[in-house]
Formats: C-alpha cells, sequence, structure tokens
C-alpha cells in the first residue's frame, strides 16, 4: 500500500481510497480529495511539510499527516 506522502514531485497518481475517519477524513473530502481523482505533487517542503498538490486545476496544500492517509495506485 503506497499513500500520497511517499510520490516524488512532478508525478501524478489516483487516489484509491482515504484511510482516516472523522474530521480528518472529513476534511480531506471537504479539500476535493475523493476516490478516482487524479493528484500531482507540486513541492515538498525541506522538512517535507506541507506537500503542495494540484486536483482538478487547483493547488492545495497538505500536511504530511494527511497524505498519509491518502492511498494511491500509481498510473
Amino acid at each position: 500500500m503506497k499513500t500520497l506522502n511517499e510520490i516524488p514531485i512532478g508525478k501524478t497518481v489516483r487516489v484509491k481510497r482515504l484511510l482516516g475517519e472523522g474530521p480528518l477524513k472529513r476534511r480531506i473530502m471537504d479539500m476535493g480529495i475523493l476516490k478516482g481523482v487524479d493528484v500531482t505533487v507540486l513541492k515538498v517542503a525541506p522538512a517535507g511539510d506541507p506537500i503542495e498538490i494540484s486536483l482538478r486545476g487547483y493547488d492545495l496544500s497538505i500536511r504530511k499527516s494527511e497524505a498519509a492517509t491518502i492511498e494511491i495506485e500509481e498510473e
């Protein structure tokens, strides 16, 4: 199982499922990160937090802990 925080910069992957529960899962879903969505990793901060991603034409910053709850499938 691979998660979003393991993906190198510039790579595009598809969300397979969300692993979190409660408010964390709700926050991720509110950002539009849902099953089947393609996500591109744009930048990772030097300390690894936050991770900047692009999906559906929007650029977002997510925490490393949030990215660890997003299981992906590589294309």
